[in-house]
Parts: structure tokens; C-alpha cells; sequence
């Protein structure tokens, strides 16, 4: 181990984004950090990869700040960096849910990994995957429920869809480090929803509880870095060439399709990451790791809404 992963997140008032934006790039390239980080008037939003002093630098630089302090992190260990570069980006939220909400003084209730274990014994319970479909179908707790919506914009109009008669339910919520939580039941508890609850510290603090260990979670954790998922539970998905089961995603080697799917690593040996053989027939072939350019990842990202809106036609169609 040589690398830490840092995964965090503070909802704060922050004066001067843009300053703390500029800081914030500034810290990770003096300390040679790559990632993903967000910051915005309503605080900041990232993920990180280093070595060992430096990411242990940045985090003490982070709760010597005035307003990071108290900043909780959550840690893995890693041979190498799990990003290829750094981007720091000034937004108009850290989490994009298009819509206000009080993320500091009016979130659902926040639940222990225990007492979450706990609550998901209630049968009365509504258990809520907020995360994207990709992220569920690699790993999600038992009887979860995956509303079929596009982007995480849509969630407040579906829950007044499907609960808005019922404010009175125990709803469970959860996601991977528990940001997006935070922002979802902050909104629900500002439209009367008196019994939400989230699960701190999200999947990625659940998996790593003692007591726990992990229980009813089937399958692995999807993360946004080049690892995609680490393991928590027994794999619940199958490789499409085969069908053996596994917890391994990749990205079709086709730059027009680029769809992320179940591929064990024999038959990638075997047969490549074209998802398909039109796809193995592409001349627009990305070498392994290569990043698409802004004009192709565009595509991909057209193509992959296309998939999901055929998808939730389906889903709509069985429900009935």
C-alpha cells in the first residue's frame, strides 16, 4: 500500500467559493493529488488519490481550514493512484439536485450502520437505492427499491409521485458516501415528511462497520474512480459472454458505444471489451484506459440516456 483514497464531503456556507476553489487546486497539486473535487456556495465535494504523507497533509490542511474543519473522511488503501488527473470545479451545487434545500440543519434522521441494519427488519419500511441504475445493478441491499429515473434531478418528483400520500412512512434512504442522501432528505423533510431516515457515512461506512460486516448487502459498492467497485457482499451480477457471476465492470472498447457492462476477465482475454460483435468490427477502437475526447464522450453519454429511457419503458410496461 502506497495510496490512500479519500472520499469526502461538507455542506457550509462558504463567502468566497470561488477562492476556495482556487485554494483547493492549489493544495492538490502542490501535494501532487489527482481527483475529482466540487465546491460551491454551499460547500464541497470530493475524492482524491495520493500517497500516504501527502494525502494525510491534505487532510490536516482540511481540518486547520475554518470552514473544512470537522470534515470526515472516508479512507482506502491503494497500490497507485485510482485517478489519471485532477479536476477542481466551481458549481452551483455539490450535488446537483436542481432544487434548494437545507443541508445543514434540516437532513432526515442520520442512522448508524447498527441501527440502520436495524431498521431494515421493518416490514413497514421503504428502503430507497438513490444512486444511479449502473450503481445499483453491481451491488444494493436486499429488497432495495431503484425508482426508475434518469438522473438524481428527478428523484423529488417521483417520491411526491409514489409518497406523497404516505409523509407518516418509516423511508430509509442510502447511497454510496451518503452526500446525496443529505440533499434528497433535506428536501423531503421541507415537504413534510416527518419519518425519513439516511444512512451515514453511506455503503462505503456501512461495509467497513465491525459490527455489521456488511450484512444484507448483496454484491459490490460502485465507485468513481478507475477501481469502479469495491467488494461488500457476494456478487449478485453475471458476466454477459458467459454469465458467470461477478462483481467487474468495464467499458465497451467501441468510442461511439463505450457501455459500461459485466465482463469477466477470461472472456475480456478471449474475446476483448466489445460488448458485441458490431462493436468488435469498429474502427473507432480507444486502446485500454485511453480517455475519450469531449466530442465522443458526449455520444456515449446521448446513447446511454437512449438505453436508460428504453429501459424504464420497459420496467413501466411490467409494472403493469
Amino acid at each position: 500500500m502506497s495510496h490512500l483514497v479519500l472520499l469526502y464531503y461538507k455542506f457550509v456556507h462558504l463567502p468566497d467559493a470561488a477562492a476556495e476553489r482556487d485554494l483547493q487546486e492549489q493544495w492538490c497539486r502542490e501535494l501532487e493529488l489527482r481527483g475529482r473535487i466540487i465546491v460551491a456556495a454551499e460547500g464541497i465535494n470530493g475524492t482524491v488519490s495520493g500517497l500516504v504523507n501527502e494525502a494525510q497533509e491534505y487532510m490536516r490542511r482540511m481540518q486547520g481550514h475554518p470552514q473544512f474543519a470537522g470534515t470526515e473522511f472516508k479512507v482506502d488503501e491503494a497500490e497507485g493512484h485510482v485517478f489519471k488527473r485532477l479536476t477542481v470545479k466551481l458549481r452551483a451545487e455539490i450535488v446537483t439536485l436542481g432544487i434548494e434545500a437545507d443541508c445543514i440543519g434540516n437532513t432526515g434522521q442520520r442512522l448508524s450502520p447498527m441501527e440502520f441494519r436495524e431498521k431494515l427488519d421493518d416490514p413497514e419500511a421503504i428502503l430507497l437505492d438513490i444512486r444511479n441504475d449502473y450503481e445499483y445493478e453491481i451491488g444494493r441491499f436486499e429488497g432495495a427499491i431503484r425508482p426508475p429515473v434518469e438522473t438524481f434531478k428527478e428523484f423529488p418528483d417521483w417520491i411526491e409521485r409514489q409518497f406523497g400520500d404516505q409523509r407518516d412512512r418509516l423511508i430509509l434512504t442510502y447511497c454510496t458516501g451518503g452526500i446525496r442522501c443529505e440533499k434528497l432528505t433535506a428536501y423531503m423533510r421541507e415537504k413534510g415528511f416527518q419519518n425519513v431516515c439516511q444512512l451515514e457515512g453511506g455503503i462505503v461506512t456501512y461495509a467497513k462497520d465491525p459490527r455489521v460486516k456488511g450484512q444484507k448487502f448483496e454484491g459490490d459498492c460502485f465507485v468513481f474512480d478507475d477501481r469502479l467497485s469495491v467488494k461488500v457482499g457476494d456478487p449478485v451480477s453475471r458476466c454477459e459472454k458467459c454469465g458467470e457471476l461477478i462483481a467487474r465492470y468495464v467499458n465497451c472498447e467501441n468510442v461511439d458505444c463505450n457501455r459500461l457492462y459485466f465482463l469477466c476477465k477470461a472472456c475480456e482475454n478471449e474475446k476483448g471489451l466489445a460488448c458485441s460483435p458490431a462493436c468488435a468490427e469498429s474502427v473507432r477502437i480507444r486502446k485500454p484506459n485511453d480517455r475519450l475526447d469531449p466530442g465522443l464522450r458526449s455520444e456515449g453519454l446521448r446513447l446511454k440516456r437512449r438505453r436508460h429511457r428504453a429501459h424504464r419503458r420497459e420496467s413501466a410496461q411490467s409494472v403493469k
